[in-house]
């Protein structure tokens, strides 16, 4: 269970912290303009990644910004469905609705998102983001009024991962006046989603009170019958208290609190590929105990400060907190599922109960993966605008102290099959098959200055972490955790990691991009004493152009690293340590493309519109040292073969039409097979995924102004795809489904 006693406390310090800032700095000063507005600017800068859209002109390296607009055309619940509308990143679906991403950048591996900074209001909001990143949390979509992607150089500022790029979901904010939103909609297999929201701003204070609730029987189609969805409930709450607009030091306190709550019936469990021929949708009757409970707890409490028209101070205090416990099977008659999959005809006893044959008593063991985690920290970011010469300087410096930790203590029940059915034969004890703590105390100091001079802008940037790691492994024999045969694990890693970015404005609509950064990535706690540090040189050209109508953007990246970290997670076909290990040099370049435009006044049209985009990356990744790796995808590795899960190719497409009260929207996603294991020959249909085309289709009719209906159609051509083969047999995506329902504004 989660303990309430650092809540409290937190609690505490928020309502102190609240308090302080309504009684200080009320006194008026009428030679001070009204600060409000440039709050809203220079908040935007401090705790955003991008603070205003793509095409701002200054922005150096390829930034991405997914308005509130754009997620609401088609009302995506999965991210990886969002994200495709970004170049530059790579994607490995899972179980076809996004409940536990995959998420990578420029070649960054994409095991459960580990190589991103994933953040929530500019607050990392992985599980453990240092010592434990796996995102078996990750924010819902449908709760976020916008999304920021931010890559190459300039995101230092955003570790401790600073080799792929920053993912920052932006929560609803509290509105200027009283509104509220309420959205009911039903689908297929059952689904059902309600969302509502309510806020308001009155003087000096605002609030926002938000609830999510979503359920769906899944499309898989369990042996014997059963769920194969989930059931999620989300909830949020803003306050807000700011002293008056032309107080001599404007401050403004935003405080959050938010919980999320999920059951879902979710499974590692593949198939072979001959059942995904016969039966694609199919769940073999060996997973129908697998089950996910997860709870995750925030809390943040942010101070802004206006110290002078120049100068400006935001101080953000958090902290999270995640339990789950994924109850999954682990071993089918003493084989991994892996092995059983692989080579059916060797295990055949045991594929036989993997099917819903008859077994002897504990020879299905599932596992009970029981961990808690939370992150906490401070973070205080100081901006100085300062003209030297004829330069223009916004200065940031950045202090943040962090600490996080994953507490494991598994254990494994024994089953037996009989007529299909999963019978309990034996009770594991808790702490058995796991029972150590991984933390991570960090500290980590930035200074970035935005030099603009002339047409020329400078971003220069130094980031420093010191990071302290400890495991401390108590043993199956001291489940009490006295340390009687305590292993312990530390070390320490201090580096600095620089950057810059360079853009030049050729003129009004032309902007040169350049830059380079140092990539870095720590290995986590129970890696081996030789693990080294994830370390690369990234490198960026490329160019942007915007005008009224059209706006293109090109950027050719370079990763060059001189040691690459694999991780062990059971989710990508390893062990299920999370020990990371070397796996040296490798090479990673590419392209990404972006263009938008509305093609409507190209074809004369005054009465509707017909906004279109589209953008393409391309991706060559290649390892550069001989290795052998236990790690499934990996294998035996040699100079010059390709890495695993990363297409080659990739391009998404949108259509909209727009007319009078009526909407709709067209989105197609084409990928390339990805190998499944690292090669240098041709991928084979054995060892890939497949390749697809996925149009979804949207539409939606305002009968009102506060009244809007809508239809959403995910997958129209039914594709039926393989999206990976790990960690246990393969996987489909998300086949045709059909959602509508309504919208009301008040």
């Amino acid at each position: 269970m989660i303990s309430t006693q650092p809540i409290r406390g937190f609690i505490l310090l928020g309502v102190i912290f609240l308090f302080s800032s309504t009684v200080i700095a009320q006194t008026k000063s009428t030679a001070e303009p009204d600060t409000t507005n440039l709050y809203d600017k220079v908040i935007m800068d401090r705790v955003t990644v991008v603070g205003t859209p793509v095409w701002m002109t200054k922005i150096p390296g390829a930034a991405s910004y997914i308005s509130a607009e754009q997620l609401q055309k088609h009302d995506y619940t999965d991210i990886n469905r969002v994200l495709r509308s970004v170049s530059g990143i790579n994607i490995q679906e899972e179980d076809g609705f996004g409940l536990r991403p995959n998420i990578g950048m420029r070649g960054a591996g994409v095991e459960r998102s580990t190589k991103v900074n994933i953040m929530e209001d500019g607050v990392l909001i992985a599980p453990a983001p240092y010592s434990a990143p796996a995102a078996y949390y990750f924010p819902m979509v449908n709760r976020m009024s916008s999304v920021e992607v931010r890559k190459g150089s300039s995101q230092i500022k955003y570790g401790p991962n600073t080799t792929g790029g920053a993912i920052n979901l932006i929560s609803t904010p509290i509105p200027s006046e009283l509104s509220g939103n309420a959205e009911l909609s039903l689908g297929e297999n059952n689904a059902n989603k309600i969302h509502a929201n309510v806020g308001n701003t009155y003087k000096n204070f605002g609030f926002l009170l938000e609830g999510l609730q979503m359920k769906n029987d899944g499309f898989k189609r369990l042996d014997g019958g059963g769920n194969t969805g989930y059931d999620i409930q989300d909830f949020m709450a803003k306050f807000m208290v700011r002293t008056n607009p032309n107080a001599s030091i404007y401050q403004r306190a935003d405080f959050k609190i938010g919980f999320y709550d999920e059951i879902s019936d979710e499974t590692y469990l593949g198939l072979t590929r001959e059942d995904f021929a016969d039966n694609p949708f199919r769940r073999y009757a060996a997973s129908q105990e697998d089950q996910m409970r997860a709870r995750h707890f925030q809390m943040m409490l942010r101070h802004f400060a206006q110290l002078s028209q120049r100068m400006d101070l935001t101080t953000t205090l958090y902290r999270n907190e995640f339990a789950r416990d994924w109850y999954k099977l682990q071993t089918v008659n003493g084989i991994g599922p892996a092995g059983v999959l692989r080579n059916p005809e060797e295990n055949q006893a045991a594929f036989n109960v993997l099917r819903g044959g008859n077994s002897a008593d504990d020879a299905l063991v599932i596992r009970s993966n029981n961990r808690e985690y939370y992150s906490q920290g401070i973070e205080s970011i100081l901006g100085y605008y300062v003209d030297w010469g004829a330069t223009e300087n916004d200065i940031q410096i950045g202090v943040r102290f962090h600490q996080d930790e994953e507490d494991r203590f598994q254990f494994e029940d024994g089953y037996r099959m009989n007529g299909g059915n999963m019978i309990l034969t034996s009770e594991g004890v808790p702490g058995t098959q796991a029972n150590r703590v991984g933390s991570a105390t960090a500290l980590a100091i930035y200074g970035q200055n935005t030099i603009t001079y002339n047409d020329f802008t400078f971003t220069p940037g130094l980031r420093y972490e010191h990071i302290w790691f400890e495991n401390r492994n108590f043993g199956s024999n001291d489940l009490d955790r006295t340390g009687s045969s305590l292993d312990l694990n530390e070390y320490t890693i201090d580096v600095f990691i620089p950057g810059i970015g360079v853009t030049y404005n050729v003129n009004d609509a032309l902007t040169l991009i350049s830059g380079i950064h140092k990539g870095f990535s720590p290995p986590s706690p129970g890696s081996s004493a030789d693990t080294r540090s994830e370390s690369s040189v990234n490198y960026e050209l490329g160019f942007r152009y915007a005008n009224n109508t059209f706006q293109f953007e090109t950027i050719g990246f370079f990763n060059n690293y001189s040691n690459l970290l694999g991780s062990d997670l059971a989710a990508g076909g390893g062990g299920g340590t999370t020990a990371q290990f070397n796996a040296g040099e490798v090479k990673v370049m590419g392209l990404e493309l972006t263009a938008n435009t509305d093609i409507a006044p190209f074809l004369g049209a005054e009465n509707y519109s017909l906004p279109f985009s589209i953008n393409y990356t391309f991706t060559d990744a290649t390892f550069q040292t001989n290795f052998e790796s236990d790690f499934g995808p990996w294998g035996t590795v040699e100079s010059g073969d390709k890495l695993p899960f990363i297409p080659r190719q990739q391009v998404n497409t949108s259509l909209g039409l727009d007319y009078n009260r009526f909407s709709l929207n067209l989105n197609g996603t084409a990928t390339s097979k990805m190998r499944t294991l690292a090669g240098k020959e041709n991928i084979t249909t054995e060892e890939s995924t497949d390749a697809y085309f996925l149009v979804d289709a949207s539409s939606s009719y305002q009968i009102s102004e506060s009244i809007n209906v809508f239809m959403n159609l995910r997958n129209v051509l039914n594709e039926t795809y393989i999206v990976s083969d790990r960690p246990h047999g393969i996987r489909p995506g998300l086949p045709r489904t059909f959602m509508g329902g309504i919208k009301v504004n008040l």
